[in-house]
């Protein structure tokens, strides 16, 4: 198995690409082992000492790790927890509950709201899950856009600028009645 590491925009995170699928749908973002109760290959990931966080994309694992650490020593451990975790025939995530509540907010959401994640989904999620992350629409509140950042982007230094020159001037020119763009923690 031949696993491909690029850098992310943000130094504490690498994103690795082991040549197969990791998750079916959607996406999973883990900031500690407390959290990946649900997630085998969560748990083996943060087993390396130093890792901080797990996010796993559609053919992609990006790893945070703590700021006093090196990715040099760190890296082929992360190597080995990626095969470790492809050869024991284990899940990415186990027991996903089918969430009906969400089918049902999204049913409820306003022609503005279906707007913007249209834009997000579209045009903003695919170009930050090549960097190794993920921005998650989370509300619209009074000319507000609340996001969730992940992976690559959760702590980036310049995720502050893609949210507002990048996020925000989008979603200003396409939906007029979106004033500001703030994320908020998971």
């Amino acid at each position: 198995m031949f696993i491909q590491t690029e850098q992310t925009p943000n130094p504490q995170t690498l994103k690795f690409l082991p040549g197969k699928v990791v998750m079916d749908d959607g996406t999973a973002f883990y900031q500690n082992i407390g959290e990946a109760a649900n997630s085998p290959f969560a748990k083996r990931l943060f087993e390396v000492e130093g890792v901080q966080g797990v996010f796993f994309g559609s053919d992609f694992i990006t790893i945070t790790k703590g700021q006093s650490l090196d990715w040099q020593i760190m890296k082929p451990l992360i190597l080995g927890s990626i095969m470790d975790h492809y050869n024991s025939g284990e899940k990415t995530i186990i027991n996903v509950k089918n969430d009906d509540s969400l089918k049902v907010d999204e049913k409820n959401d306003t022609d503005i709201v279906k707007q913007i994640k249209e834009l997000l989904d579209t045009r903003v999620r695919p170009a930050v899950a090549m960097d190794g992350g993920d921005i998650i629409y989370d509300s619209f509140k009074d000319g507000v856009v609340y996001l969730h950042m992940q992976g690559a982007c959760s702590g980036c230094p310049s995720s502050t600028a893609t949210l507002k020159m990048g996020i925000e001037n989008m979603l200003k020119h396409y939906v007029p009645e979106v004033q500001e763009v703030r994320p908020i923690d998971a």
